[in-house]
Parts: C-alpha cells; structure tokens; sequence
C-alpha cells in the first residue's frame, strides 16, 4: 500500500529544533533548587597561557569605535548555510556562520573540497565588503567536527569519544586533533565546535558516546590535549595557519541530567558540578580553548543560556575566560521567556553568539530594538564584540589570506591521506577492550576458515555511528566512505594473505563449516536525542543478534564477538553465547584495524596486543545507571577492566540472563487524553503545509480543527476535511526524536482511541504510525491501514471504540521502538470525526478490533 506519510521523512530531517526539555525518564525524581556558592569558594582561577596583550585591546578598541550598533550584533549572529546566502552576508556582515550536521554546500552531500573552499571563500569576501553594511570584519565558518571532519566525504574518521577514553593515551588524542585541523583546513573552515567534555553520569544518555570517560581527570587530560592539538600551543605558532579555533562543549553538566534526558535538568551539587563535570574546562581553559559552547541543559531547572550565574560569574570572571560563549541550535529559544526570535535573557546573561539556524534575520532585529530601548545594555553588547574581535585578532583572521590562499586549502590529498588513517587504525588498536576470552580463544591464526556474520561487519556507516556525514549517521551506506574500510574489509585482507578462507555471510549461513565464526553487531546510528533509551538492554523485544549468537553455537563453532556501540550496555545473553567478547565501540572509517588486533601475523605472533581499559563501568543489570561514586555500586565489570593476550578470563558463561524479564511493562502509554501527553506534540497538515496545534481552532487547506467536549471541557478534537487536499493529524515526538515504545509495552500491543463520526468518509481514510528506519533501510519507515469500512460501519453521532493491532503496522516495516508519530490520521476526501482517548494498549479481548495477522 503506498504510504501517505512522507511528509514525516522532512521533518525527520530537521536538526534541532528549540522548545523545553524530554519528558522524565520514569523513576526520576523531582529536584528542589540548590543554593549557589561565592565563586571564590569553588571554582579556580584559570591560569591563561594566552597573554591579553595591549597591542590587541587597543586594536580592538580602535575597530570599535568605527563599528555602529547594527555592525555589533551582526557580529553576534550566527547563521546556517542552509539558511543564508552570500548576499545577506554581504548586507549583515555576520560574525560567524555554521554548518550543521548533515548540511553541505549546495546541499550536496557529496561535495568536493572545492566546493567546500568555494563557499567559505564566497562568505569571506562577503564579510569584507563593506559596500552594503559598512563593515570589513572577517568572519568565521564553525563545524561540528568531531571525531575527524565528520561532515565531509572521504574524511578520516576517528574512533568517537568513548573509544578514545578506553585508549587513555593523550598523546595520540593531540595527534589526533592536529589530523582534524589540517583536514578541517583543507575545506577552508576555521573552527570547529569540539571537544565535548561531558563527564557522563546515565549511559541512556544518547551523547554517551560523545564523552571520553566516566573519570573527570581524563576528560580533563583529554580537553587539554586536543585543545593543544587543534589550537597549537600559546606562543609561537598559536592559531597559525595549521590551527583552528577551538570550543570546549557543553558548558556546564551535559551529561549529568536527570535519567540521561538530552538536554534535561542537571541536579548536581554546585561542588559536583565543578569536580564531574566542569574538569573538562580546567583543562581545556588552561590550553587556552579560545571558545565555549553553552549547553542545552538546565541547572537545578534553570536553562544554562540563561544562566548568569554560571556563564558570567563563574565562567567569565572567577575562571578568567576571555575568549566567548556560543550557544548550541537555538537553545537560547528554551530560556524561559524567550523564543528563537528573540531573547535578552541570553545576552544578558553573558551569551556572546546566538547560533540561531532560521530565525536570524527576526533576532537580528529584536535584539537591535531591545539594546536601543535599555533591555539589553550597550556594555553588554560591547563586552560580547570585543570577545569575538579578540579571538579573530589572535586567530590572525585579519591578517590571513582569504579561506582560498591558505596553505592547505583545497588540497583534496590531505582528506583521508594514508598518514591519517594510520593515526586513526592506531586509535581504532588501542580502543577496543577485551570482556571475554574463553580459553584464549583470541588471538586468531590467520591461516584458518573463517566466518565473518552480522549486520555491522561491512557496514563502514554503522561502525562509524552518528555525526557522521548527516548529523544522525543515518542515510549512509559504504560508498559514503571512499578510502575507509569495514571491519570485514580488514578480516579478509588477513586472512587471504595467510592462505586461509574467509567468508562473508550476514545472517550466519554457511555450506561447510568454519573454524571459528566473528559475529559483528551492535546499535544502529543515532546522535544526541534520538539516542536516548529507557534502560540499557541491547535489542529488548527483539534478540536478533543473540539468536544469530545460538545458531552458530548450537554448530559447535566456537564465537568471537565484536560488538559495535556508543555505550556499555546489558549484554549478559550476549556474552553467554559468546567465547570471546570484544567491545569496539563505534571505530569509525578504519575498520581494518580491528583484525591487527584479532589476529596473529602469518607466523603466529601477536601483532597487537589488546591495550584498551574500560573507561565506563559495565552493567549488572539493565537498569543499573546513576550508580558511579556509590560504594554499593557493583557494576558487572568495572571501570579499567579489561584483559590482555594471556590474562586470564573472568567471566562465566552462565551469566544472569532473567533480569530482563523483570522489567515493569505498562499496561498503556497515553497519547491524548484531553491534552496531548509528553513527549509528543499535535500537528495538522494539508497539502505541503504543516502547522503544530496551538490554539483551540485552526484551520490548514483541506482541513478544520477545534476543540470540542466529550464528557469534560475540550476533552477531544473535531475534525472536518474538506477534501480538497490531502489532510491530516499527526502526534510526532518532539523534535521527531525516536522514542522506545517497545520497552514500555512489550510488543503485543494496539492502537486504540474512540471517534464520533458525524459525517461518513467519501474515500480512504489512513491510520498510520511511522518510525525511523535503521540497517540497510534507513530514513522513514510509515505504515498504515485504511479504516474508513470501519468508520463507515459505525452509527453516526455516537461515540465508538476502535482498535488496530499492531500487526497491521508491523507487517508493513514499522517499529515499535523506533517510534516518532504513534498516531495519525489522514484522507484526501471528505469527513467528520471526532477523537478522544487515543493511547498504545497491551493487546485484549477488544470489541471492534482490527487485526491484520
């Protein structure tokens, strides 16, 4: 059946949009506000290596005094190059301008780096010319590069964050950095918006993967060497023409938030806010990060791009920042009373940049308005450009040739040249950890027959997880990744060269029997938001992977596990059925390496030795989360674990697998019922038009929307279509994040919701539900089924039940766990209806039923 619900794969595509916090994750308790201390009490002085030079104020002060009111707060600006053009940057003269994730020149995903100079040079002269707005104040192209220049196609890219923790080696982390500002600078861009320095404190955090470690003094090494790395270090060579700028992100408590809630509320004492999570920027600050990216959460339910205290107090004046304080996409839409059109508060508070996607153009002008009116104060403004100006007069901004005269502009070689993989492969040796090794099972003889199973083992776009190339990791499949290798790709390489037999079988299939079997898998691509998980079990509801693990067992094939992830996770099923078990993280474009440290050379000795430490704890159970710095914390295996060639294997096979059983299910997850409950929001669409509900009547071409009373006040919604479009109602997550309605439920489940039909349908009419795909399907997956003999059957003005089994989705591809719209009505033809009481429901005897088995 063809679907109707495409619309929903544009929305899938938007990156971040503004609004408040995720639901809490259940069992999360509220939190009472903390009292803040002196500064003075707690946080440090940073010891700048960056000298404040007078030759710099003062010339900073002389471009100033020629700069109008208008030309300050273009500086504080900063737009995505989706939505601006060379023109507007000729008439504003932004400061600054960004490219988010899953976002190219021309929209091209498969851009070249000429394309990618040609813009960034195009922007620069823009900026200069001084022709429309006045002003010759170079501006600056930011990126999210963040385990290489993830963005660009060919790229190196490093193993992510939580790999590099394991490798615990700083050294290699600095190496690293200067690998990605070479690359970065080869495209023609002058800063990136990296390292994350989160301290994460909920492996359901979905930006798990984006901290190095659960130990603040490694992210705090960490910070300071990839600062080093990127920036070069202060004196001599400081911000040369082989450096980029730097921001140390998310400032302050990212991944300290309640149930691991992306850009939730941290609850942290003030003394824990600085001793987990603030070490990042003690080290970053003390390298001389010139940047700070403030974060999405909030403080004891205070929004951080609010937050004075924090940014201003702390940040600015005790910790002696200098450089400035860029907000995320749009997070100063959250602080309370703002949008993303306008908001004092921001600036007020000591934000410097808005990163403001869209709605640049309206900010722009709100925040001139409220500077002249008193709202924000000229001080204010003043401070913030004299920041921005700072950094691009020790960066050399005005003194550097254009992006297109740089010394390694445009030099496509250097974009996945042979000498950064090889950093990266030894990033990749040095990040996997050893869990398990059965009667030293590992290393391998290359010379032997071997099968290679699982959906992840020549899946270059699975190994590398999100932020990469698009800003979930999706839509990728190994063309993407030209000069990089699957971990497959490695495995045969060895193997063949050694006069052995590899073979490359997905599901398992085999017609002669291998001597060993390497089974890769693990979680598909996500990044912040849509990783977010209710608990910690790998494929609840759905054990693919561990039945692929049986299969191959119940043959007597001795099992090596690779397990790809951005987390430590519940894997106890896993593990039984495995003889060896290694976690390999999310390894990035150079797969090859993980078979240097599989197997042996030809001769039998060991090429690399398993060197990596867990630098996050791995859970007992699947809820074991919150539970670091307790000492009843007894986690399955603890932080710095992990075994050597020859170490002897601490793990039993007969590991508790009954836990899982034991999670509490819900008998339903409401929708509607009245109002529409969190996470999700209500959006009426006709045609190519969309419009989220705010209001009690609305009305969108083909279709009419109010409020009406069922048995209270507005408990449910009349719907009238007209027919003269396609039209409908949709609940979407927020954001189009996917939610795991799976664990909630189980699988045995149905939509339900009652309707009153007053006018009987003249066409099909659609209830679908959609998901977001993953594996060799990625983008959307809707499905739906056509109801309207349904509606037809029942007696008009009256209220009925209805019910649809989940079978009727789940035959067409849909997943339940992968939910972002869990109900949604459409028609290109004529009806009126009502509904109410809409909600997910475990299957029962239900009179009305719709099944589709």
């Amino acid at each position: 059946m063809k679907s109707t619900l495409s619309s929903i794969a544009v929305s899938l595509a938007v990156i971040v949009s503004a609004g408040c916090s995720k639901e809490q994750k259940s069992g999360d308790q509220q939190v009472q506000a903390t009292p803040k201390q002196a500064p003075q009490q707690l946080w440090p002085k940073i010891d700048n290596q960056v000298a404040k030079l007078n030759d710099v104020e003062s010339r900073i002060t002389e471009i100033m005094t020629t700069m109008t009111l208008e030309q300050k707060i273009a500086q504080m600006i900063q737009p995505e190059i989706r939505d601006i053009s060379v023109e507007d940057m000729r008439k504003y003269g932004f400061g600054s301008y960004l490219n988010g994730g899953g976002a190219f020149p021309d929209n091209n995903k498969q851009a070249k780096v000429e394309d990618w100079v040609a813009l960034a040079e195009k922007m620069y002269q823009a900026s200069i010319d001084d022709s429309l707005d006045g002003s010759s104040i170079p501006t600056m192209w930011g990126t999210d590069a963040v385990h290489g220049h993830n963005n660009v196609i060919g790229a190196t890219l490093f193993p992510h964050n939580i790999g590099l923790g394991a490798a615990n080696n700083p050294e290699l982390i600095e190496k690293i950095a200067e690998v990605t500002a070479t690359e970065v600078l080869a495209t023609g861009i002058d800063w990136i918006f990296a390292p994350t320095v989160a301290a994460v404190r909920d492996d359901r955090w979905g930006r798990t993967y984006e901290g190095y470690s659960e130990d603040p003094d490694i992210i705090k090494a960490y910070s300071h060497a990839i600062v080093t790395g990127l920036q070069g270090k202060p004196g001599e060579g400081f911000l040369g023409q082989d450096k980029v700028i730097s921001t140390v992100k998310h400032f302050v408590g990212d991944g300290g938030t309640l149930g691991g809630d992306d850009q939730g509320d941290n609850i942290s004492s003030e003394e824990e806010l600085y001793k987990i999570h603030a070490q990042g920027y003690v080290g970053g600050l003390n390298a001389g990060a010139q940047s700070v990216m403030a974060s999405f959460n909030s403080w004891h339910g205070e929004k951080i791009h609010g937050n004075k205290y924090l940014l201003n107090d702390v940040l600015k004046e005790r910790m002696g920042f200098d450089g400035f304080v860029v907000g995320d996409w749009n997070g100063h839409g959250q602080v309370a009373g703002c949008t993303n059109a306008s908001c004092p508060q921001s600036i007020n508070a000591g934000l410097d940049i808005f990163m403001v996607p869209g709605d640049w153009k309206a900010l722009y002008d709100n925040t001139l308005a409220q500077v002249q009116s008193g709202e924000i104060s000229q001080s204010r403004i003043d401070d913030a450009v004299r920041r921005i100006l700072r950094v691009k007069v020790r960066a050399g901004l005005f003194e550097k040739p254009s992006p297109a005269q740089r010394i390694y502009a445009g030099k496509s070689e250097l974009i996945g040249s042979e000498a950064h993989r090889e950093v990266a492969r030894q990033a990749v040796r040095e990040s996997l950890v050893l869990l398990k090794n059965n009667e030293q099972l590992l290393p391998l003889k290359p010379n032997t027959k071997v099968l290679v199973a699982g959906d992840a083992a020549d899946n270059i776009g699975k190994q590398s997880g999100g932020w990469t190339i698009t800003w979930q990791g999706t839509n990728n499949e190994n063309s993407d990744f030209p000069g990089g290798t699957s971990i497959w790709d490695g495995i045969s390489a060895q193997v063949e060269a050694a006069g052995g037999n590899a073979q490359l079988s997905k599901d398992g299939s085999f017609e002669q029997k291998p001597d060993v079997a390497i089974v890769i898998f693990g979680e598909e691509p996500y990044a912040e938001g849509h990783g977010d998980r209710a608990n910690l079990e790998y494929q609840a509801g759905d054990k693919r992977d561990l039945a692929l693990l049986k299969r191959l067992k119940q043959h007597g094939i001795p099992i090596v596990a690779v397990f790809i992830s951005g987390r430590p996770m519940w894997v106890n099923p896993e593990l039984n059925a495995s003889d060896a078990f290694v976690a390999a993280w999310l390894p990035g474009s150079e797969g090859l390496a993980v078979a240097d440290v599989l197997f042996t050379d030809a001769q039998g000795q060991v090429q690399h030795d398993f060197s990596g430490r867990l630098s996050y704890s791995w859970p007992k159970t699947p809820t074991q989360l919150v539970n670091r710095g307790d000492q009843n914390y007894k986690p399955l295996l603890p932080y710095g674990f992990g075994l050597s060639y020859g170490d002897k294997n601490v793990l039993s096979d007969e590991l508790d697998e009954q836990v899982a059983s034991t999670h509490q299910q819900q008998a339903s997850v409401p929708l509607f019922t009245g109002t529409v409950q969190k996470p999700w929001q209500l959006w009426l669409y006709s045609g190519d038009e969309s419009i989220r509900v705010s209001a009690n009547t609305h009305e969108v071409g083909g279709l009419f929307y109010r409020t009406i009373d069922k048995e209270v006040q507005e408990d449910a919604r009349k719907l009238r279509f007209n027919g003269n479009a396609n039209a409908g109602i949709r609940l979407a997550s927020k954001s189009f994040f996917r939610e795991d309605l799976r664990a909630k439920l189980g699988s045995d489940v149905v939509v339900k919701f009652h309707l009153n039909v007053e006018q009987a349908p003249s066409d099909a009419v659609y209830l679908g539900m959609n998901c977001e795909s993953e594996g060799d399907a990625p983008g959307s997956c809707g499905a739906q089924v056509d109801i309207s003999e349904q509606l037809k059957a029942v007696p008009l003005n009256t209220w009925q039940p209805l019910t649809v089994d989940l079978a009727c989705f789940a035959n067409q591809g849909f997943k339940l766990h992968n939910t972002v719209v869990p109900f949604e009505l459409s028609t290109p033809g004529t009806l009126t209806v009502s509904l109410a009481d809409i909600s997910i429901e475990k299957k029962s005897d239900q009179l009305g039923q719709l099944n589709c088995n």
